[in-house]
């Protein structure tokens, strides 16, 4: 009781929604890199990626965990932390606006704070419905043409084979390229793991990993608009 009392009050502190963010923003890196190597199966076969999507849903831990245990496992602990996020983010805009009454009253000197930074809560709202709108495509079949349940192929050709999609999906990934670059550089900054001699190994890393990430996500959608992937 007295432990759960003071995480709550440290998370009340505008630091303790830093650690938070820094936190769930780790497991959130994770996930999606992991998810766009899994995306990559399409380039070896149809059946390459039907089956690590059968895995995914059947086998992932299994026997070691009952089958779909595991992955309801992973689903409720990215649900919980993407609600973490979210709720620290806002509530540290809100803690910053009632710090600061006033607004700027000359333009602000943005030298210190790039594009990334600068645009991270309308990037972060852009992945927020583009995560609505992918599992509406490839999860629930919502908004797919082709769907089919089990058939991963099937479905990305049948989705990213319309160019507006297609295009949709590259934007959206740009978009999460930008919120992750800043979110990588700023995280280490959050755990108080932050010097000058190495900020330029956290601006590298920062930037490779949001590249590398991306630019594999993106390769899916322009290889079936170019008919690699069809």
């Amino acid at each position: 009781m007295r432990y759960s009392r003071w995480a709550l009050e440290f998370y009340r502190s505008a630091l303790g929604k830093k650690y938070v963010m820094a936190i769930t923003g780790v497991i959130g890196m994770g996930y999606i890199f992991a998810h766009m190597i899994g995306n990559l199966k399409v380039f070896i076969s149809p059946e390459s990626i039907n089956a690590y999507g059968e895995w995914l849903r059947h086998s992932l831990l299994y026997p070691i965990l009952p089958a779909h245990v595991a992955l309801w496992g992973m689903r409720i602990v990215l649900i919980v932390a993407l609600v973490l996020h979210v709720h620290a983010a806002y509530a540290l805009t809100m803690m910053n606006r009632r710090s600061r009454p006033v607004g700027y009253q000359s333009k602000r000197d943005y030298i210190a704070a790039d594009f990334a930074a600068r645009t991270m809560r309308w990037t972060g709202i852009i992945v927020l419905l583009f995560i609505g709108y992918h599992l509406a495509d490839f999860t629930w079949g919502w908004v797919n043409p082709g769907f089919e349940r089990g058939e991963v192929y099937r479905n990305a050709v049948a989705s990213l084979s319309n160019p507006i999609v297609a295009l949709f999906y590259i934007a959206a990934n740009l978009a999460l390229g930008y919120h992750l670059y800043h979110g990588a550089w700023s995280l280490f900054q959050s755990l108080g793991i932050n010097h000058p001699r190495f900020n330029p190994w956290r601006r590298t890393f920062a930037i490779a990993f949001a590249v590398i990430t991306i630019g594999g996500f993106i390769t899916v959608p322009i290889a079936v608009l170019l008919g690699i992937v069809s």
